[in-house]
Protein backbone atom coordinates (compact mmCIF):
# COMPACT_ATOMS: atom_id res chain seq x y z
CA UNK A 1 0.00 0.00 0.00
CA UNK A 2 3.11 2.50 0.78
CA UNK A 3 4.68 1.97 -2.46
CA UNK A 4 1.53 2.02 -4.22
CA UNK A 5 1.10 5.64 -2.43
CA UNK A 6 4.64 6.51 -3.54
CA UNK A 7 4.09 5.90 -7.00
CA UNK A 8 0.98 7.57 -7.15
CA UNK A 9 2.78 10.63 -5.63
CA UNK A 10 5.48 9.89 -8.63
CA UNK A 11 3.04 10.38 -11.56
CA UNK A 12 1.26 13.85 -9.88
CA UNK A 13 4.71 15.42 -11.40
CA UNK A 14 3.14 16.53 -14.62
CA UNK A 15 2.16 19.98 -16.20
CA UNK A 16 2.48 22.91 -14.22
CA UNK A 17 4.30 20.93 -11.56
CA UNK A 18 6.56 19.45 -13.94
CA UNK A 19 7.75 22.65 -14.70
CA UNK A 20 8.16 24.01 -11.10
CA UNK A 21 10.29 20.75 -10.54
CA UNK A 22 12.09 21.50 -13.46
CA UNK A 23 13.09 24.86 -12.30
CA UNK A 24 13.73 23.75 -8.47
CA UNK A 25 15.90 21.70 -9.98
CA UNK A 26 17.57 24.83 -12.32
CA UNK A 27 18.42 26.52 -8.91
CA UNK A 28 19.67 23.52 -7.30
CA UNK A 29 22.10 22.88 -10.01
CA UNK A 30 23.61 26.36 -9.65
CA UNK A 31 23.35 26.61 -5.86
CA UNK A 32 25.70 22.79 -6.11
CA UNK A 33 27.83 24.75 -8.29
CA UNK A 34 28.05 28.35 -6.52
CA UNK A 35 28.96 25.79 -3.61
CA UNK A 36 31.84 24.15 -4.80
CA UNK A 37 33.05 27.96 -6.49
CA UNK A 38 32.85 29.39 -2.95
CA UNK A 39 34.84 26.18 -1.52
CA UNK A 40 37.37 26.15 -4.92
CA UNK A 41 37.97 30.02 -4.45
CA UNK A 42 39.20 29.11 -0.40
CA UNK A 43 40.97 26.18 -1.23
CA UNK A 44 42.49 27.64 -4.17
CA UNK A 45 42.88 31.04 -2.80
CA UNK A 46 41.06 31.80 -6.76
CA UNK A 47 39.67 35.41 -6.48
CA UNK A 48 38.24 35.16 -10.06
CA UNK A 49 36.03 32.23 -8.36
CA UNK A 50 35.03 34.19 -5.57
CA UNK A 51 33.33 37.02 -7.82
CA UNK A 52 31.44 34.52 -9.64
CA UNK A 53 29.88 33.33 -6.74
CA UNK A 54 28.74 36.70 -5.89
CA UNK A 55 27.67 37.37 -9.38
CA UNK A 56 25.74 34.24 -9.92
CA UNK A 57 23.60 34.98 -6.92
CA UNK A 58 21.05 37.54 -8.16
CA UNK A 59 20.77 34.43 -10.65
CA UNK A 60 19.55 32.34 -7.85
CA UNK A 61 17.58 34.93 -6.13
CA UNK A 62 15.15 35.41 -9.65
CA UNK A 63 14.76 31.66 -9.67
CA UNK A 64 13.14 31.81 -5.82
CA UNK A 65 11.27 34.47 -7.02
CA UNK A 66 10.12 32.32 -9.87
CA UNK A 67 9.30 29.63 -8.29
CA UNK A 68 7.42 31.52 -5.83
CA UNK A 69 5.10 33.05 -8.59
CA UNK A 70 4.78 29.34 -10.07
CA UNK A 71 3.07 28.14 -6.97
CA UNK A 72 0.55 31.27 -6.47
CA UNK A 73 0.24 31.09 -10.41
CA UNK A 74 -0.90 27.24 -10.08
CA UNK A 75 -3.11 28.01 -6.98
CA UNK A 76 -5.18 30.89 -8.30
CA UNK A 77 -5.86 28.97 -11.74
CA UNK A 78 -6.08 25.29 -11.28
CA UNK A 79 -7.76 24.61 -8.56
CA UNK A 80 -5.16 21.76 -7.79
CA UNK A 81 -5.79 18.91 -5.08
CA UNK A 82 -4.59 18.94 -1.46
CA UNK A 83 -1.56 16.22 -2.70
CA UNK A 84 -0.69 18.63 -5.43
CA UNK A 85 -1.14 21.86 -2.71
CA UNK A 86 1.28 20.26 -0.45
CA UNK A 87 3.85 19.10 -3.27
CA UNK A 88 3.74 22.69 -5.01
CA UNK A 89 4.10 24.01 -1.37
CA UNK A 90 7.26 21.76 0.12
CA UNK A 91 8.46 23.20 -3.39
CA UNK A 92 8.42 26.53 -2.36
CA UNK A 93 9.53 25.59 0.99
CA UNK A 94 12.93 23.81 -0.84
CA UNK A 95 13.29 26.87 -2.72
CA UNK A 96 13.64 29.28 0.18
CA UNK A 97 16.16 26.64 1.65
CA UNK A 98 18.57 26.77 -1.59
CA UNK A 99 18.13 30.42 -1.45
CA UNK A 100 19.82 30.11 2.19
CA UNK A 101 22.32 28.14 1.12
CA UNK A 102 23.26 30.03 -1.87
CA UNK A 103 23.40 32.99 0.52
CA UNK A 104 26.12 30.98 2.62
CA UNK A 105 28.12 30.53 -0.38
CA UNK A 106 28.46 34.32 -0.73
CA UNK A 107 29.75 34.33 2.78
CA UNK A 108 32.51 31.69 2.14
CA UNK A 109 33.62 32.68 -1.62
CA UNK A 110 33.93 36.91 0.44
CA UNK A 111 35.86 34.82 3.26
CA UNK A 112 38.05 33.42 1.00
CA UNK A 113 38.48 36.93 -0.69
CA UNK A 114 39.63 38.34 2.44
CA UNK A 115 41.62 35.68 3.15
CA UNK A 116 43.75 35.58 0.33
CA UNK A 117 44.81 38.91 0.85
CA UNK A 118 46.26 37.65 4.12
CA UNK A 119 49.24 35.30 4.39
CA UNK A 120 48.47 31.44 4.48
CA UNK A 121 48.25 30.54 8.00
CA UNK A 122 48.08 26.41 9.00
CA UNK A 123 44.97 25.26 11.04
CA UNK A 124 43.84 21.79 12.26
CA UNK A 125 40.35 22.22 10.67
CA UNK A 126 38.57 20.41 8.16
CA UNK A 127 36.63 22.59 6.02
CA UNK A 128 37.05 19.90 2.94
CA UNK A 129 35.12 16.96 4.29
CA UNK A 130 32.18 19.72 5.85
CA UNK A 131 32.01 20.74 2.14
CA UNK A 132 31.60 16.94 0.51
CA UNK A 133 29.25 16.52 3.33
CA UNK A 134 26.72 19.51 2.99
CA UNK A 135 26.92 19.26 -0.95
CA UNK A 136 26.26 14.95 -0.44
CA UNK A 137 23.29 16.30 1.66
CA UNK A 138 21.88 19.03 -0.65
CA UNK A 139 22.62 16.46 -3.77
CA UNK A 140 20.77 13.62 -1.52
CA UNK A 141 17.62 15.71 -0.28
CA UNK A 142 16.72 16.95 -3.72
CA UNK A 143 16.82 13.72 -5.21
CA UNK A 144 14.62 12.35 -2.59
CA UNK A 145 12.37 15.19 -3.68
CA UNK A 146 12.26 14.65 -7.00
CA UNK A 147 12.55 10.49 -7.21
CA UNK A 148 9.56 10.77 -3.89
CA UNK A 149 12.15 8.66 -1.93
CA UNK A 150 11.36 9.53 1.83
CA UNK A 151 13.91 7.26 3.18
CA UNK A 152 16.62 9.23 2.00
CA UNK A 153 15.78 11.90 4.69
CA UNK A 154 16.85 9.49 7.58
CA UNK A 155 20.80 9.50 6.44
CA UNK A 156 20.89 13.21 5.66
CA UNK A 157 19.48 14.32 9.27
CA UNK A 158 22.29 11.85 10.66
CA UNK A 159 25.12 13.80 8.40
CA UNK A 160 23.96 16.97 9.72
CA UNK A 161 25.17 16.18 13.28
CA UNK A 162 28.33 14.94 11.90
CA UNK A 163 28.61 18.18 10.11
CA UNK A 164 27.95 19.93 13.55
CA UNK A 165 30.41 17.94 15.33
CA UNK A 166 33.42 19.20 12.86
CA UNK A 167 32.48 21.95 13.46
CA UNK A 168 32.85 22.41 17.23
CA UNK A 169 35.99 20.74 16.31
CA UNK A 170 37.00 23.27 14.25
CA UNK A 171 35.96 26.01 16.62
CA UNK A 172 37.98 24.45 19.37
CA UNK A 173 41.01 23.89 17.33
CA UNK A 174 40.57 28.13 16.02
CA UNK A 175 40.21 29.32 19.41
CA UNK A 176 43.40 27.63 20.17
CA UNK A 177 45.37 29.06 17.04
CA UNK A 178 44.46 32.04 17.92
CA UNK A 179 45.76 32.00 21.64
CA UNK A 180 48.49 30.77 20.14
CA UNK A 181 49.33 32.70 16.98
CA UNK A 182 47.46 36.19 18.07
CA UNK A 183 49.30 37.72 15.07
CA UNK A 184 46.95 35.80 12.81
CA UNK A 185 43.41 35.86 14.44
CA UNK A 186 42.04 37.79 11.27
CA UNK A 187 42.93 34.82 9.13
CA UNK A 188 41.67 32.60 12.03
CA UNK A 189 37.96 34.20 12.24
CA UNK A 190 38.03 33.98 8.68
CA UNK A 191 37.91 30.30 8.69
CA UNK A 192 35.85 30.40 11.22
CA UNK A 193 33.12 31.87 9.50
CA UNK A 194 33.37 29.70 6.59
CA UNK A 195 33.18 26.87 9.03
CA UNK A 196 29.96 28.04 10.91
CA UNK A 197 28.79 28.80 6.63
CA UNK A 198 29.10 25.26 5.94
CA UNK A 199 27.21 24.07 9.46
CA UNK A 200 24.32 26.69 8.15
CA UNK A 201 23.93 25.15 4.89
CA UNK A 202 23.78 21.48 6.76
CA UNK A 203 20.82 22.89 8.75
CA UNK A 204 19.18 23.55 5.28
CA UNK A 205 19.81 20.60 3.89
CA UNK A 206 18.35 18.66 6.68
CA UNK A 207 15.52 21.17 6.73
CA UNK A 208 14.94 19.83 2.80
CA UNK A 209 15.37 16.19 4.20
CA UNK A 210 12.79 16.56 6.80
CA UNK A 211 10.32 18.38 4.56
CA UNK A 212 10.43 15.63 1.82
CA UNK A 213 9.92 13.20 4.46
CA UNK A 214 6.49 14.91 5.95
CA UNK A 215 5.53 15.32 2.12
CA UNK A 216 5.46 12.24 1.05
CA UNK A 217 4.82 9.88 4.49
CA UNK A 218 3.09 12.38 6.13
CA UNK A 219 5.02 11.70 9.36
CA UNK A 220 7.14 14.80 10.74
CA UNK A 221 10.31 13.65 12.48
CA UNK A 222 11.36 17.72 13.05
CA UNK A 223 12.69 17.78 16.78
CA UNK A 224 12.00 13.94 16.85
CA UNK A 225 15.46 12.31 17.70
CA UNK A 226 14.76 8.29 18.29
CA UNK A 227 11.72 8.91 15.45
CA UNK A 228 15.00 9.44 12.52
CA UNK A 229 17.15 6.58 14.28
CA UNK A 230 14.03 4.02 13.50
CA UNK A 231 13.74 4.81 10.30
Amino acid sequence: MEQERLEHMRGIFRGHLLNLKDTLLMMSSLTDRNLNLALAAYFERNDEKSRVVESEDTVIDKLEINIDELVVTYFATHGPTATACRVAFCASKISQALEGMADQAVTIARRARHLNALPEVPTEVDIRLMGKLVIGMMRDAINAFVEVEPDKAAPIVLADREVDEINKENEIALNKAMAKNPKNIPAFIHILFISRSLERCADYAKAIAEEVHYLYTAHDIRHDRAAVENL
